[in-house]
């Protein structure tokens, strides 16, 4: 099958290469042309497991990238929109980009063609996607079939190749017989060990996703709501995550305690989903406190460090171990390190910090604004005479640290676990100093 896939950002890419992967023949288009340039030589502008492979793999055999939409809409059977949908001030999702790609398809189409939404964007997108495609081709005079289906996406970053080879479910909005064939045609390589793929209304898979990632967001906050009420009574999260996840109708997935959640999905698509229900006249209480929850759990572990260090700051010194919003990936958008980290240094604290992937994006972007932050090649050379560690993403290789050489290291043998990974009585037992997230 020949397919258009407009954006290049990390849905589209994973997505355009995975589709390359199977045999089909793919044009990523982008306006991005130092993106393009790059991706044309292999460049891969996020890091994702497996991603350069397949790009390196099949470029310029069944995967293309051009700047130029007529170019890859030339030959295509299905476009796939998959343009960034950021929040507005209000927490609504701007979709002038998914405007935009639609009025360009309608400007440059010149065949029938199925347009799928790969962005999450809000309920009745997909008429108002199909409104500004006819209305482009109304004005050029000419007449195309034209359907739109909604194709939503449940990549999760770190495991997005994985999770697109071996999809638990594919959600195809489209009450459209001929375009439900299409993409029965298009997943079946995708799904030859158990039939996943889900029809239903256009509507109901726009709202799919949003309720899918609330759900999961949901899951997060009750378990750190629960988590600061295991402190004040004694109890330890972790067994009750344990005890928990083992009933069946739970289970054990996003039910863990932290600082909080992250990336580029729940903070957005939260506050989205509050925005449309408010639309709708809807309260949206739950997802109201949701947001409220998580906002408060990302100062958790400054508070603890306060509580022991004091609220001046100054002349102490904080390693970090992890940036980004979690492991098996440079993304630090509503990455909790930020504020954490931001706090810190406007008490007087400097901090050094290490993450194997997100140094750069960290010290371009996210904190380049504080200057007392610095930053270390290895974990080890980040706790060289500081007051304290901070671990602030499970990376694997925190997992299992060497703990004599962080005693050795440390000016003070204590950590801040904001991810729960070691055991408080194991590291009390080294002399060392443990707080972490509801751990009683």
């Amino acid at each position: 099958m020949n397919l258009c896939i407009i954006g290049t950002g990390y849905v589209g890419l994973v997505t355009g290469a995975c589709f390359a992967e199977m045999g089909n023949t793919v044009y990523c288009v982008d306006v991005d042309e130092a993106k393009i340039a790059g991706l044309k030589e292999g460049i891969i502008p996020i890091y994702e497991p497996g991603l350069g492979d397949i790009v390196k793999n099949f470029l310029g055999k069944t995967l293309f990238f051009t700047t130029d939409l007529d170019e890859g809409l030339a030959r295509a059977d299905m476009a796939f929109i998959a343009v960034g949908t950021p929040p507005n001030e209000d927490g609504s999702a701007d979709l002038q980009h998914v405007l935009e790609a639609a009025r360009g398809i309608g400007a440059r189409m010149g065949r029938d063609l199925i347009v799928a939404c790969k962005s999450t964007v809000p309920v009745g997108t997909g008429d108002r996607v199909k409104a500004a495609i006819e209305a482009v081709l109304e004005e050029r005079g000419v007449s195309y079939g034209i359907a739109v289906a909604s194709n939503p996406e449940f990549l999760k970053e770190g495991s997005a190749i994985e999770d697109c080879r071996r999809p638990d479910r594919v959600i195809v909005g489209s009450e459209d017989e001929a375009v439900r064939g299409m993409f029965e045609r298009l997943y079946r390589p995708f799904l030859r060990s158990r039939d996943r793929l889900i029809f239903m209304g256009l509507r109901s898979a726009e709202m799919t996703k949003y309720a899918a990632n609330a759900m999961l967001a949901t899951r997060i906050s009750f378990m750190n709501e629960l988590s600061r009420l295991c402190e004040k009574t004694g109890a330890d999260i972790e067994s009750v995550r344990l005890g928990m996840g083992s009933d069946t109708r739970i289970g054990y997935p996003f039910l863990y305690a932290g600082i909080g959640y992250g990336g580029s999905c729940f903070p957005k698509d939260v506050r989205a989903l509050i925005r449309t229900a408010e639309e709708a006249g809807e309260g949206a209480s739950i997802l109201r406190q949701v947001e409220a929850v998580n906002l408060a759990q990302k100062q958790v572990l400054v508070d603890k460090v306060i509580a022991r260090f004091g609220a001046d700051l100054s002349g102490h010194t904080f390693a970090v171990w992890g940036l980004a919003f979690k492991p098996d990936t440079d993304d630090m958008r509503e990455a909790p390190a930020v504020p954490i980290i931001e706090v810190l240094v406007a008490r007087g604290a400097a901090v050094r910090a290490y993450d194997p992937k997100a140094r750069e994006k960290a010290e371009g972007f996210y904190l380049k604004d504080c200057p007392g932050v610095s930053y270390v090649s290895g974990k080890y050379e980040a706790l060289t005479d500081a007051d304290a560690l901070l671990l602030l993403t499970e990376w694997k290789e925190f997992r299992s640290p060497d703990f004599d050489e962080i005693v050795r290291r440390l000016k003070r043998p204590i950590i801040f676990d904001g991810r729960n990974q070691y055991n408080p009585a194991f590291l009390r037992e080294m002399g060392m100093e443990y707080f972490g997230v509801g751990r009683g």
